[in-house]
């Protein structure tokens, strides 16, 4: 009898540790669920919360008005006066250029126009004759640009800032071309004069170079007066 009850003891206390190892591990695996649950949890909250500012991303620009905030803000351009709109609008049937490529060389001879007191018509008619408003023409003798001018002659006059290529950006050109204009009817004397001057007819008696821009720039003036619409 003594012999049954110690195998039932025995047995019971197997039992009981088995059940204590089977609790056990119930307890660890449970544990370990729990922080694997956990960890990512902790990690996303990491990565989500910035260390004082060091860390946010840079903010997405789109387009669309909720990013005007975020766009840096460029120099105010100033409008076309509607003079000079309606040039624009003949000149670019005359010459058969788009006008969203006009209107920055059109901005330029308004604007350098006025600070050396040259009508902007006259310039736009010079650009006419000299490139057809192509801002990359070359000529035989090395002039450039919108106003031909020849680099070597005329590097003094190009304003700090400019690119590696000044002669061929269209704004610098203009500065440049009208700069070496308003110096040569200073230097002539009238305006026929130092259009010839510029347009490398000096000596010609017949000033046909000043004939044709001031045809060029009549031209504009009565595509101005017949306003939007005009005709070519």
């Amino acid at each position: 009898m003594s012999v049954a009850i110690s195998l039932r003891s025995t047995t019971a206390r197997r039992s009981d540790a088995t059940l204590s190892f089977i609790q056990h591990s119930l307890l660890v695996v449970g544990l370990m669920s729990l922080l694997g649950t956990v960890k990512p949890m902790l990690d996303d909250r990491t990565q989500a919360v910035p260390d004082d500012g060091l860390f946010m991303e840079a903010p997405v620009v789109t387009d669309g008005p909720a990013n005007e905030v975020a766009r840096a803000p460029g120099p105010p351009v100033e409008a076309l006066s509607p003079r000079l709109q309606r040039a624009l609008d003949f000149v670019s049937r005359r010459y058969r250029v788009a006008p969203e490529a006009l209107i920055p060389v059109f901005e330029a001879a308004q604007k350098v126009g006025r600070e050396r007191r040259i009508d902007p018509l006259l310039i736009i008619a010079i650009i006419g004759i000299e490139s057809r408003f192509n801002p990359f023409a070359e000529s035989a003798v090395g002039a450039k640009g919108l106003m031909q001018v020849i680099p070597g002659y005329h590097l003094d006059k190009i304003p700090k800032g400019a690119g590696e290529q000044p002669f061929l950006d269209p704004v610098t050109n203009i500065q440049v071309g009208v700069h070496v204009l308003e110096e040569a009817i200073r230097w002539r004397g009238s305006l026929i004069a130092g259009l010839q001057h510029y347009g490398g007819a000096a000596e010609d008696p017949e000033t046909e170079y000043a004939n044709k821009v001031l045809a060029e720039k009549q031209r504009l003036e009565q595509a101005v007066r017949r306003g939007p619409g005009g005709r070519a």
